[in-house]
């Protein structure tokens, strides 16, 4: 029997690999596409002699094309973390837009079932808390987070038009703040930013004062959800993420605990635009895919420590 046949664009980086290693796992024959601008070879290292992996060096954001029939295209493919889309906005708007048409047209070619990797970041700094789906979000699209959270925007908007206008099988998950294993120390975001910080004896980097909150999803739990969604028969958008909600001063104090690390916090301004507030309402995700995250924070941050220790 054919193995089903999936792309998945961005498969090198941090969510991308544990997709592809729990795709493999489960008898899928993976294809991961990834031009490495913020991927690391070394996370799929593993899979390169598996005779069900093929990697592609190519960029989503320009014409790309795969020979033989494809079932799902799960456009992964984003730069992610503040230090990535500061530093590169023309290709973050690039990748949400350019490269969020090029994995939709050959989906409709291929007549394969796509997927979205959105973001709670098109909620912006919000004015409704929790957030649900049905909330349109406060964004701001000219600051320095606009590159990021407009091309989430805009690539929705365009996934949406693909399902309406040409039938196409359309999924949309809205990702909320994960970590895990493979996170890049350098990342600029807050988890890993903590803990090689706490390894390191350096002081944690505080911005504002601490008082912001997050909430933390473990990524195992994530690519559970991720699953569900993509064998769902859902279109519409679903929050996927951890409701349990922490300030960055309980983060800060939770990690200094687990590292035994002697660091000291130094406190620096709020960056533009920065949420005050983020926690996802997985009430659809329960009702639609029977999905809750089950991993608790300390657990998450045991594994994900022990993980940039080695």
């Amino acid at each position: 029997m054919r193995k089903n046949k999936i792309l998945i664009t961005g498969g090198a980086g941090f969510i991308g690999s544990h997709l592809c290693q729990r795709l493999l796992n489960e008898n899928y024959f993976v294809i991961c596409l990834d031009n490495f601008i913020t991927g690391n070879l070394a996370n799929i290292k593993p899979f390169l002699k598996n005779k069900n992996f093929r990697l592609e060096i190519k960029n989503v954001s320009n014409y790309i094309d795969v020979p033989g029939k494809l079932d799902y295209i799960l456009h992964c493919a984003s730069l992610a973390s503040p230090t990535d889309y500061l530093d590169f906005p023309i290709q973050t708007l690039k990748v949400g837009s350019l490269g969020t048409h090029n994995a939709l047209g050959l989906a409709k070619k291929k007549k394969a079932i796509f997927m979205l990797f959105s973001t709670s970041e098109v909620y912006g700094d919000p004015l409704v808390h929790p957030q649900k789906e049905t909330y349109w979000g406060h964004v701001n699209p000219i600051g320095v987070r606009g590159c990021y959270d407009e091309s989430k925007r805009f690539a929705e908007a365009l996934t949406m038009a693909y399902h309406r206008v040409h039938k196409l099988n359309t999924k949309i998950v809205r990702i909320f703040n994960t970590y895990g294993p493979r996170m890049r120390h350098n990342d600029g975001r807050v988890v890993p930013n903590f803990i090689d910080q706490a390894l390191k004896n350096q002081p944690l980097t505080v911005y504002g004062k601490g008082n912001q909150t997050r909430s933390f999803c473990y990524i195992d739990d994530l690519v559970d959800g991720l699953l569900n969604l993509m064998n769902s028969k859902e279109n519409l958008p679903v929050n996927l993420g951890n409701p349990d909600e922490f300030t960055i001063m309980e983060l800060v104090d939770l990690i200094l605990k687990l590292t035994g690390s002697r660091s000291k916090k130094v406190f620096k301004k709020l960056p533009q635009d920065d949420p005050q507030k983020r926690r996802p309402d997985i009430t659809r995700a329960k009702k639609i895919l029977g999905w809750k995250p089950v991993v608790p924070l300390e657990e998450g941050l045991k594994r994900t420590i022990s993980w940039f220790k080695s």
